[in-house]
């Protein structure tokens, strides 16, 4: 059995119609586009900004952005191609197994369980902090850690994870209306804070613009936080400068993930073909515009040296520094909103890329199996729902912060591949989204998110390595013997 052999899409579209084994098309471009912002919208723009600017960026951290957000709009240019041509459930990695072969298409679905996994684990995690942080300004002394049989236990992210498992696997739709709401809420809080940060507003905090670079203070001795460029070409660590924008770039990149994970709701998407293009494209113009609002008010308020003298930066410091304490209290409220959506649709996306992997025999079978009622994967959400809130709640997962980034710019260099592949393999295919001036982009895209894999640390590289051995024990252990593609009907 060949390696690479490769999933006909005809067979990925039969797939999903397999009873049993369905999943049912509710959402409209509108759910995509909220889907999208809901997942992007999160701590990022509360936080992931500051800590940039104030430790790689310094004004410079809008081209950060730019730079993030170019290398996010040209992989889902690809996905958008994708997933008008295969809507089917998978995103990465059924696209991966139409045009690269059923190893790396393993490899891919790997990946993106790495980063939806950590994601939303990580992201529970924050929203459990963020919990204890709002009761302190509710006044309101509830603890938010119980400690059970010698164990410490949050019991914020595992009643959170708990809430929207449950509406999961209640329906896509129901969640999706849930998510809609949220959303619209935590973007009201966002641009509040965007008005009332340039009413501080000062040009000189902009001055320099991109910061002389600095040696990194202590980190000569530190190879594991070294960029993996940085380590492999000998140069010293360092943070602003040209170099300090680039990582600074790879930094916020946290912020863009998700939109991957919307391509993984393909399946249950109205009209797909006009649908998804739309909705991708419509959320992360939207998320784009608030980002780069949000790191121009916060450079403007203070100058890039007072982030980079706290802790832990966010949005809060610039509002305390400037005397609105009201304002950080604001805030707070908002990164729990917003960290709320962001958890839904992770652990949706989650659940839609194993029912693919499952369903093609990767992964035992019985996982796919669907609700006959409420086309709903449940045993699959469920299964999600307990591994990931037990992360949250139980373990120190925020240390993998940035596995989420590598998880998902390896899944964007294999999907921007894929297209070129395709396009060869299968120009008879209609497609409702067409990459323009394609292999030119999609190349783009290989190399941009190529680069900006090689800005993490060098640990972050370790850990991906090690994960991706694990991934590969197992498909040679089960999922090669098991697949069903190249079975005798």
């Amino acid at each position: 059995m060949s390696l690479f052999r490769t999933k006909s899409i005809e067979q990925s579209i039969a797939d999903a119609a397999e009873p049993g084994h369905q999943l049912k098309r509710s959402l409209s471009a509108w759910d995509l586009m909220i889907l999208g912002v809901a997942v992007a919208v999160g701590a990022g723009i509360f936080s992931v900004g500051a800590r940039a600017a104030g430790s790689f960026a310094g004004p410079a951290v809008t081209v950060s952005f730019l730079l993030a957000a170019l290398a996010c709009a040209l992989a889902i240019m690809c996905y958008a191609e994708f997933a008008s041509t295969i809507p089917v459930a998978g995103s990465a990695y059924t696209y991966t197994y139409a045009t690269l072969g059923e190893l790396l298409a393993w490899i891919v679905g790997w990946d993106l369980l790495l980063e939806l996994l950590t994601a939303a684990a990580v992201i529970a995690k924050y929203w459990g902090i963020y919990l204890s942080t709002v009761f302190a300004l509710l006044d309101v002394h509830i603890p938010t850690t119980l400690h059970l049989f010698g164990l410490a236990v949050e019991w914020g992210p595992l009643f959170i994870v708990g809430v929207f498992t449950s509406l999961l696997v209640l329906g896509t739709k129901v969640s999706a209306r849930v998510n809609n709401v949220f959303t619209m809420i935590k973007v009201g809080i966002v641009l509040f804070v965007i008005v009332v940060g340039f009413t501080y507003f000062d040009a000189a905090n902009l001055v320099p613009f991109v910061p002389p670079a600095v040696p990194s203070a202590g980190s000569s001795a530190d190879v594991w936080s070294q960029s993996l460029l940085s380590w492999a070409t000998g140069d010293a660590p360092a943070k602003y400068g040209i170099a300090g924008v680039l990582s600074g770039a790879a930094l916020v990149f946290f912020a863009f993930i998700g939109f991957d994970v919307v391509a993984t709701s393909a399946e249950e998407v109205k009209d797909p073909q006009k649908t998804l293009p739309r909705g991708i494209f419509g959320g992360l113009a939207l998320v784009t515009i608030l980002y780069l609002l949000v790191a121009l008010a916060l450079t403007g308020m203070v100058p890039y040296t007072v982030l980079a003298e706290a802790t832990n930066p966010s949005l809060a410091t610039a509002f305390i520094a400037v005397g609105a304490n009201w304002a950080a209290q604001l805030i707070s409220v908002g990164i729990l909103i917003g960290l709320t959506t962001v958890i839904m649709v992770l652990l949706m996306g989650m659940s839609r890329v194993l029912l693919a992997m499952s369903r093609d025999g990767l992964l035992p079978r019985w996982l796919s199996v669907t609700s006959e009622s409420r086309k709903t994967p449940v045993r699959l959400q469920l299964i999600c729902g307990v591994v990931v809130g037990l992360m949250a709640g139980l373990t120190r997962v925020e240390i993998l912060e940035e596995m989420i980034n590598i998880g998902t710019l390896s899944a964007f260099v294999l999907v921007s591949i894929g297209v070129v592949v395709l396009r060869r393999t299968r120009p008879d295919l209609k497609r409702g989204y067409r990459v323009p001036f394609s292999p030119l982009l999609p190349v783009a895209s290989t190399l941009l998110c190529l680069y900006l894999m090689l800005n993490l640390t060098t640990l972050t590289w370790v850990r991906f390595v090690v994960w991706l051995v694990v991934g590969i024990v197992i498909y040679f252990a089960y999922g090669r013997r098991h697949a069903r593609v190249g079975m005798a009907p």
